[in-house]
């Protein structure tokens, strides 16, 4: 894995936030190879906005600033949680 993909599971599973550790942690456990250049940049700025605007973006409870829309945010808002947890053994 590339310096900048270890940076950013580095940051994305410690958020300090233990919900937003587990979808954006998760997420990027198992995604963050497949993500382009673009996407990374997505992915940067959802890791560099709050833990609790994201959130509310992700459960669409809180409108999304247009400088945040983008595929990652919308695979985001699909990725299964629950299973994750159950793959890794947190259920």
């Amino acid at each position: 894995m590339d310096v900048r993909r270890r940076k950013l599971l580095f940051r994305a599973d410690h958020r300090g936030f233990k919900e937003m550790d587990l979808i954006m942690g998760g997420f990027a456990k198992t995604h963050i190879e497949e993500l382009d250049d673009d996407q990374l940049d997505q992915f940067e700025r959802l890791l560099d906005a709050g833990d609790q605007e994201v959130y509310g973006w992700i459960l669409e409870n809180e409108e999304t600033p247009d400088e945040y829309q983008g595929s990652v945010l919308n695979w985001l808002r699909k990725f299964d949680v629950a299973a994750y947890m159950k793959s890794v053994g947190l259920l």
